[in-house]
């Protein structure tokens, strides 16, 4: 077999050009030759790794949209060449015309490549070569992973994905949600939309089945998107804008049926069954569709336990902009938010709900009992308390009188000392102390991977007896503006973050990128990458930052800062 580089690799995964030895037709397409012709126009993914399987991905476009088209899948032990695992599935319109496959009997540790393959009327099709590996039973080998969040096409180019692909080998990628959005060209980041001429497909907001599924295909059209997607296997949740902004159990900010948009229950379910059929994500069994949460154990070095923390068990959205209402003299606005806070600290309000918690606890314990060093989690929103600094002592008022509305608001509040973001783990305290206390009874050495923001966090967090829980990671984010791009003339203000938070280490408001996390046994170093634009395809990459916790006997250090 000819010896392949990774970069070579990764040229031919883009172009589809590789073809492997082993990688000999399946019986099946032998036999047997599709109605018309097909292509692999999105890419092929691969998710959800575990020692002996992994979820393989595909999408195949007909020429006839009735068509019920079979498709074959390999996979290739990347260091024997050999095919570890093959067969074939059939789809149609009724799954959009994606394919998931459950590759099972693979062997721990162990990096694969993977390809499609579908006969049309002349000729076989192959889709791009993907890369993947599984996950380790056992042992110390280090554990590499990319982190990354909110990707929302109108506001430019995904060159993080990009950088990703190339990244040297990762052992998984890790989206912790906006991997779409669901805003029409109108929307979030229509000026830029249109600037770049990168607008979303449909045009208007989507609600229905097939809107968000040509949305979702707008994404997966991305050739960024789709590198990285081939690199490695991803682990996915989804936050709100998979399917609205702000969104819970029962509602959503950005959800009218007053508007014509139905009911929240059908378009939730909708929006779920988009996600699953278009991301290499394991379904969950049974009636509950989005019990996505799930644990993926990387050796004697790490468990990650995915959250789901939007559509099973999240209370009703509370906001500071609820409380406050059409008040403006600040006294009436202090009193409005101190009358508010008892909501906010109702012990029934959860953000993952009681069968979650429950499960969580029964993996930290799991993981803690089998020996694994760090209990990580893949969460959604910021879990530190922060509260924004006092800007009206130290801000000019012809600074303040520049800003727009909404940051003279925030300015404004900022006088309170109240916690920044009710969406964030902050509106919900008292669900938060249960996570601390599971963590505490489990001797969970916690590590936080947080998306959302679009900034960049490091954190350590603190229960309400002082005591260190562990330490959270935020990435920022693909292309969305972080707050930096709404504020004039206040360029320090992640430092200002920093000064006024005891569990904010480092923040960063502006820039665009993600984050490579790499676990030993001994300790886990962040480091964060920042591309350096998005208003252009291609981009330079530097490393903007790096932290690092180590293990103690019982716990973990608090982040460190590497200097340079």
């Amino acid at each position: 077999m000819p010896k392949l580089t990774r970069r070579g690799l990764l040229g031919a995964a883009a172009t589809g050009a590789l073809t492997l030895p082993a990688c000999t037709t399946p019986n099946f397409l032998r036999r047997h030759r599709n109605i018309g012709e097909a292509r692999f126009d999105h890419g092929v993914a691969s998710g959800d790794p575990l020692s002996d399987r992994i979820i393989l991905w595909t999408r195949v476009t007909p020429d006839d949209m009735t068509a019920r088209v079979e498709v074959g899948y390999e996979v290739i032990d990347a260091t024997t060449g050999l095919v570890a695992s093959s067969g074939e599935v059939y789809t149609d319109a009724s799954r959009d015309f994606t394919v998931k496959v459950d590759a099972k009997g693979l062997s721990p540790a162990t990096p694969y490549t993977y390809k499609f393959t579908v006969l049309n009327t002349d000729a076989e099709v192959v889709s791009p070569i993907g890369r993947t590996r599984t996950t380790a039973i056992s042992g110390d080998a280090p554990v590499r992973i990319a982190v990354v969040s909110c990707s929302n096409w109108q506001f430019g180019y995904f060159n993080a994905y990009q950088s990703i692909a190339e990244e040297e080998p990762l052992d998984a990628i890790v989206h912790l949600g906006d991997y779409i959005y669901e805003y029409g060209t109108d929307g979030y980041g229509s000026e830029s939309a249109e600037a770049l001429n990168r607008k979303h497909d449909p045009a208007h907001e989507i609600v229905s089945l097939s809107d968000y599924r040509k949305r979702h295909a707008q994404y997966r059209s991305d050739a960024a998107t789709q590198s990285a997607h081939a690199a490695a296997p991803w682990i996915c949740t989804w936050d709100d804008h998979e399917s609205a902004n702000n969104s819970y159990r029962t509602g959503a900010e950005n959800h009218d049926p007053d508007q014509g948009e139905g009911k929240w229950s059908d378009r939730k379910q909708v929006a779920i069954q988009a996600y699953f059929e278009w991301m290499p994500i394991r379904e969950p069994e049974g009636n509950l569709r989005s019990a996505a949460w799930r644990s993926f154990t990387f050796g004697d070095v790490a468990t990650l336990h995915a959250l789901e923390s939007r559509l099973t068990g999240r209370s009703e959205e509370l906001s500071w902009a609820e409380a406050i209402g059409d008040a403006t003299d600040p006294d009436e606005v202090s009193n409005r938010v101190q009358d508010y806070v008892p909501k906010v600290m109702d012990p029934k309000r959860t953000l993952l709900g009681k069968e979650q918690e429950d499960w969580l606890t029964g993996e930290f314990a799991s993981s803690t009992e089998n020996g694994k060093t760090w209990q990580v989690l893949a969460n959604q929103v910021i879990m530190a308390r922060v509260k924004l600094p006092n800007l009206t002592r130290t801000l000019s008022p012809e600074t303040i009188e520049k800003q727009i509305d909404l940051v003279q608001q925030m300015i404004g509040f900022s006088a309170l000392g109240m916690p920044m973001n009710l969406d964030a783990w902050d509106g919900f305290p008292e669900a938060r102390d249960r996570l601390y206390a599971a963590a505490k009874s489990t001797n969970a050495r916690l590590i936080t991977l947080t998306g959302d923001t679009h900034e960049a966090w490091a954190n350590n967090l603190y229960d309400a007896t002082g005591e260190q829980r562990g330490v959270e990671i935020g990435c920022t984010s693909v292309t969305s503006p972080g707050t930096d791009a709404y504020v004039k003339d206040i360029s320090d203000l992640g430092e200002r973050m920093a000064a006024a938070n005891s569990e904010v280490l480092w923040n960063k408001s502006a820039g665009n990128g993600y984050t490579i996390v790499t676990f030993t046994t001994a300790s886990a170093l962040a480091e964060f990458r920042e591309v350096s634009t998005v208003l252009e395809e291609g981009s330079e990459t530097t490393t903007i930052a790096r932290f690092t916790t180590r293990r103690t006997s019982n716990s973990l250090t608090p982040l460190t800062k590497h200097s340079g």
